[in-house]
C-alpha cells in the first residue's frame, strides 16, 4: 500500500505551509499529492505550483469538477500538467453537488452517471489525440450545422495514458467508476465497512468491463492526528465540526451523499440527528451529535502503533493508496503527522 497526501483547498491561510507539506511528502517518498477545488481556489493552478517545486511526487486533482469545465478543456489541462510535471499528473474528476453545480456554475445537476460517463469518454478520446467527434445525450462535438470541425489535441502528454480517477460515494457511482476509471477517490472510509460500501460495487463495475481489481487504485482520504492512545477521544473531538459539516450540511436534506454513506455504515439515527441540527443552524449541537466511533473509524488517530494497526486494516480491506490529510495547527505538527504516517506504514509491514 502506498501513501498520498491531500492538501485540501488553497487560500485557507496555510498556503505556504501547504507547499512545505508537499515538499516534505516528496522527500519522504509519498506517492501522490492531491489538491481540491470547490468555489474558491482552482485545482490546476495549485497543482502547477506544487509540481514546479517538487521532484518525484505525483500531483493529482481531487477533484476537477465536471460542471466547471468542458471535457475538451479538461483534456487540455491534463495533458499540459502531465507534460509540465514530467509525467506526474493524475486526473481526478467528480460531479460536485447540486448546490455548487447549479448555484456556482449554472449547470443543471441531472443524470450525473450518464454525464460522467460521456465526460470521461470525451476526455479520454481527446487525450488520445484523435480528432474529436462525439455524439451523446449531453455533448455533441462538433456542433451540428455550424462551422466547427473535428480537431485533435496539439499538446503531447508525457504518458500515453494519464491515470483517471473518479470521486465516488453511492453504489451506482462506484460501480460505474470501477467500469470506466483507473481509480476511485473515496471519503469517510471505514475499513470495517469498506467491502460493502465501496469494494463490492467497484469490483462489480470492473467485472462488467471484463476486468479485475488488479491495477485499480482504491484511494481513500483520511485525516491523521498523532498523540498518545489515551488522548484519542480528544483528538477525535477536533474532527467533530468536519464530520458534522459533511454528514449534516454538505447538500440538501434530500440529497446529501455523505449522510447516506453514514447511514450505510450503520449510523442511521445519528445521521438524521446531525442533519436536523446542522440544517437548523445548530452547528455545535450537530458536532456534538457525531458518534465518536464514526470519527475514530474514518480517521487515523493516536500513536504510531495504533495508526499502523489501522493501516493494516485498510490494506486488508483493499486500499492501494492511503491518502492522508495531516492535521495540526502548526507546520511542525503537520510535518510530524506526515512522518508518523511513513513510520506507521513501515511498522505495519506495508512499505
Amino acid at each position: 500500500m502506498k501513501l498520498g497526501i491531500n492538501l485540501g483547498y488553497w487560500g485557507a491561510g496555510m498556503d505556504g505551509d501547504n507547499l512545505a507539506v508537499a515538499q516534505e511528502a516528496d522527500r519522504l517518498g509519498y506517492s501522490v499529492c492531491w489538491a481540491a477545488e470547490a468555489y474558491g481556489s482552482d485545482g490546476p493552478t495549485v497543482l502547477s505550483w506544487v509540481a514546479a517545486q517538487t521532484e518525484r511526487i505525483d500531483v493529482g486533482s481531487a477533484i476537477f469538477q465536471i460542471p466547471a469545465r468542458a471535457p475538451a478543456m479538461t483534456a487540455m489541462t491534463a495533458a499540459t500538467l502531465d507534460s509540465l510535471s514530467g509525467g506526474r499528473f493524475r486526473l481526478g474528476l467528480g460531479v460536485s453537488g447540486p448546490q455548487v453545480s447549479e448555484g456556482w456554475y449554472g449547470v443543471k445537476f441531472d443524470k450525473p452517471l450518464a454525464r460522467t460517463r460521456e465526460y470521461v469518454e470525451i476526455v479520454r478520446k481527446a487525450m488520445s489525440r484523435e480528432r474529436l467527434s462525439y455524439e451523446g445525450e449531453h455533448w455533441t462535438l462538433p456542433l451540428p450545422g455550424g462551422p466547427g470541425k473535428p480537431i485533435k489535441l496539439t499538446v503531447h502528454p508525457e504518458r500515453e495514458r494519464i491515470p483517471l480517477y473518479i470521486a465516488a460515494i453511492g453504489p451506482k457511482n462506484l460501480e460505474q467508476t470501477g467500469e470506466i476509471a483507473d481509480g476511485a477517490l473515496l471519503i469517510f472510509p471505514a475499513a470495517e465497512h469498506l467491502q460493502d460500501t465501496a469494494i463490492a460495487p467497484l469490483r462489480a463495475g470492473r467485472e462488467k468491463a471484463g476486468l479485475t481489481m488488479e491495477g485499480f487504485d482504491v484511494c481513500p482520504t483520511l485525516p491523521i492526528a498523532v498523540g498518545e492512545d489515551k488522548d484519542v477521544p480528544t483528538l477525535a473531538d477536533a474532527f467533530r465540526p468536519y464530520t458534522a459539516l459533511y454528514v449534516g450540511g454538505m447538500g440538501s436534506r434530500k440529497q446529501n451523499f455523505y449522510n447516506r454513506l453514514a447511514q450505510r455504515m450503520g449510523y442511521e439515527q445519528a445521521a438524521a440527528e446531525i442533519q436536523d441540527k446542522y440544517l437548523a443552524r445548530e452547528k455545535d449541537a450537530a458536532a456534538a451529535a457525531v458518534p465518536h466511533e464514526l470519527i475514530d473509524s474514518t480517521t487515523l488517530l493516536g500513536s504510531v502503533d495504533r495508526i499502523a494497526d489501522r493501516m493494516q486494516a485498510y490494506a486488508a480491506a483493499g486500499v492501494t493508496t492511503l491518502t492522508l490529510s495531516p492535521a495540526g495547527f502548526t507546520l511542525e505538527e503537520r510535518i510530524a503527522a506526515l512522518r508518523a504516517g511513513t513510520e506507521a506504514l513501515e511498522r505495519a509491514g506495508l512499505a
